[in-house]
């Protein structure tokens, strides 16, 4: 009698583990990124194969404006769900690639929007009641897991407007409806509630970043928790007096995670708009640049950690947290580990948000060049983990890669201000690590031991302020202004000798737009946004005609005689608008603004550093230190030139399993790797059709296990791409 037992105990057991989803982004609502599977492991990894591959049909020839797929797919019961570069949503069977149903988020859309970046989705289910909720645009969308149409129970007919519960002109002074408000990262299931954060503008139109819960079956909004505190809120004395009328950000844009026994969820916060000038902001500026805790039922706030005061280098918290167990002096403690873009890792107590090894509050650079700005004399920089990329430049680390790599580089280190990473921006211009990662996007995966996988770049960025000098005799006054809040931070200026901003992501320069758009282009792009670009649809139409003039008028001289008709003819006129300018409050007419989001690399468009470009690291919470780190990534042209293991600059995340393996991709030679998970040995390669900057997963369905990423390109000038691919041992 026992024999049987036990032998239908084995067998109930086997067949629990023919099937195994991975059904919430991140692969639990820890955000571990970690699979028990072990089917594939380091002795046979070398034999997987493509097993199958999903072509979405877009983003080829004519359809590569689309950006690239950053989606991380969900698995429930054997159907993979993931979205399109077009931001349609899809179902498959995830043990062939056949498709199942795919649904047009703009098939009834009053609109059209264009794409912008989509990193997975998110799954409810109650009995036969099963819904895929994501964002498109300021829309929030539930859709039928079984046949892909819309809940037309939940909210208008299957959607929410992002707007909702952030304040309306009587309340703020100004309206938020046609700001940007996106979700780019899937909001995180509790019971009946989504929760939420949003990606917004950065610039001084920002709107505000709360976090939000709706109601998963009818889309009520549920709770708002402000990131920038309303008056008698907690935090409200650390910004002056209705800053929440004015500033916008402190979002959180990189996904949450759940402590689904305590109840508590966990996000973390980026940077007050505007980035890099905060002389409209003196204070710490609590939320923004924060580890939170919340209830999970109420949106109150349970505990907080701020990484950055008063942030002045568009720190913003760029990964989901980690949830994990450590132990410590031989003491297991409930943790949550964030890691930031300049390459520091935060590891705090999850009940209470006290760190687990010390965090100095460290004397910085507190005076500032620019007028108005007042910089925090702190920052609070952890003693471990210790950092896992470059935290300052010196003439050491400067690139030698060639003689002229290495003049071209030193030319700028020697006329720019560098050092502490903590610099206030400046007149002369800055060098700065951290403005791009150390970590990014992708995410980290931990396993049960403690130990956390990261991949991170050592890029080097230049900020270089400058006064907005929009000239009131000018009849562009107003259209120069609006340039300078709302497009230089990206773009950049003007100047025929400006070097697009970006390289890499493709933000083009401006200084010859007449050549290349007309006034009806430029005006759908700035109603609708293109890829990274978000929509202008506040813009009145006195404004967007403004703004249009003016781009017309500077970037081709020969040509301003058909766009004289400006609002502004007359010295008159001119003056009523520069009174308009100076008498709004929102967006906030800030008198220095930055060149732009650059890069700096040297002559042949390589990093200007020396060492490792991109790194793959281990790092053991328990103790704090470093396990391995090796280059993540390489560039084929200079391999052929005996240049090999530099690392390349890499968007996306690992996957960690229990068979003793990491899997990522993100690398600029768009290989999909595997790596020994306790040595950092590179076990398997496959190079993909396209770049995979995202973040794989990998199921298991009837017994046989799978590793499936999405393949975008469109990134670092490759190539686009549309494509997921499934591997599997044959």
């Amino acid at each position: 009698m026992k024999i049987i037992i036990i032998i239908s105990l084995l067998f109930l057991f086997s067949a629990c583990n023919e099937n195994q989803d991975w059904k919430i982004y991140g692969g639990n609502k820890e955000g571990n990124r970690y699979s028990s599977l072990s089917q594939i492991n380091v002795s046979n990894v070398k034999n997987i194969k493509v097993a199958w591959t999903f072509d979405t049909g877009e983003n080829k020839d004519s359809l590569n404006s689309f950006g690239d797929i950053q989606c991380q797919p969900i698995v429930v019961n054997g159907v993979m769900y993931g979205t399109t570069p077009a931001m349609k949503l899809f179902a498959l069977d995830a043990s062939t690639g056949k498709q199942l149903w795919k649904f047009d988020p703009f098939s009834n859309a009053l609109t059209k929007q264009r794409s912008h970046a989509l990193r997975g989705v998110a799954y409810w289910e109650d009995g036969n009641d099963k819904r895929i909720l994501y964002g498109v645009g300021p829309r929030l969308l539930a859709i039928n897991a079984d046949n892909g149409e819309p809940i037309n129970s939940f909210g208008k007919m299957g959607e929410v407007d992002l707007h909702e519960g952030l304040g309306d002109k009587e309340s703020l002074g100004h309206e938020v409806k046609d700001l940007s408000v996106k979700i780019t990262t899937p909001g995180i299931i509790f019971k009946d509630l989504i929760i939420i954060g949003s990606t917004v503008s950065e610039a001084a139109d920002a709107a505000p970043g709360y976090i939000r819960a709706f109601n998963v079956r009818t889309g009520k909004l549920v709770w708002v928790f402000h990131t920038i505190p309303l008056p008698g809120e907690y935090g409200y004395e650390t910004w002056p007096k209705d800053a929440y009328k004015e500033i916008g950000g402190a979002n959180c844009w990189a996904g949450l995670v759940l402590d689904q026994k305590r109840g508590l969820v966990y996000a973390g916060t980026g940077s007050p708009s505007n980035d890099f000038y905060g002389g409209n902001r003196e204070g710490q500026n609590l939320f923004a640049n924060c580890i939170l805790a919340l209830d999970a039922s109420t949106g109150k706030r349970v505990w907080h950690y701020q990484t950055v005061h008063h942030d002045l280098w568009d720190r913003d918290l760029p990964c989901q947290p980690n949830l994990v167990t450590v132990n410590i002096k031989g003491k297991p403690i409930d943790a949550i580990a964030q890691a930031t873009k300049d390459g520091l890792i935060f590891l705090l107590n999850r009940a209470t948000g006290e760190p687990l090894f010390p965090i100095k509050e460290v004397k910085v650079i507190d005076t500032s060049s620019l007028s108005g700005e007042h910089p925090w004399p702190t920052q609070p920089i952890p003693t471990k983990p210790l950092p896992f990329s470059m935290q300052e430049l010196t003439e050491s680390n400067i690139t030698n890669r060639t003689p002229e790599a290495r003049a071209y580089v030193m030319d700028r280190f020697l006329n720019s201000r560098r050092g502490s990473k903590y610099m206030p921006p400046s007149l002369e211009g800055t060098l700065y690590f951290g403005l791009g990662g150390g970590a990014e996007w992708g995410g980290n995966a931990t396993d049960p031991e403690g130990i956390l996988y990261i991949n991170a770049n050592n890029m080097l960025w230049f900020i270089q302020m400058r006064k907005v000098l929009a000239s009131v005799s000018s009849p562009y006054a107003r259209g120069e202004r609006l340039f300078q809040t709302s497009c230089v931070t990206c773009h950049g200026g003007l100047e025929k000798n400006h070097e697009p901003v970006i390289k890499i992501q493709e933000i083009p320069k401006l200084a010859d737009v007449s050549k290349r758009l007309d006034r009806n282009q430029i005006a759908s792009i700035l109603t609708t946004g293109k890829g990274r670009m978000p929509s202008f649809k506040h813009f009145s139409k006195e404004d967007l005609n403004e703004i249009i003039n003016y781009l017309l008028a500077a970037s081709n001289k020969a040509g301003s005689k058909v766009v004289l008709k400006s609002v502004a003819q007359n010295q008159k006129q001119v003056g009523t608008i520069s009174k308009k300018i100076q008498a709004e409050s929102f967006p906030y007419a800030s008198p220095f603004l930055s060149n732009g989001i650059n890069q700096f690399r040297d002559h042949e468009n390589y990093p200007a550093v020396s060492g490792f470009w991109g790194t793959l690291n281990a790092i053991n919470l328990n103790t704090g230190d470093p396990v391995w780190q090796v280059p993540l990534g390489e560039y084929p042209a200079l391999v052929e030139k005996g240049f090999g293991n530099t690392g390349t600059e890499n968007h996306g995340g690992p996957l960690v399993t229990s068979g003793g393996l990491l899997f990522i991709a993100s690398t600029y030679d768009e290989k999909l790797r595997a790596f020994d998970k306790n040595t950092g040995k590179v076990l398997w390669e496959q190079k993909l059709p396209a770049g995979g900057f995202a973040t794989p997963i990998t199921y298991m369905i009837k017994g046989k296990q799978y590793i499936a990423i999405a393949a975008g390109g469109n990134r670092y000038k490759l190539k686009p791409g549309g494509s997921y691919h499934s591997f599997a041992l044959p």
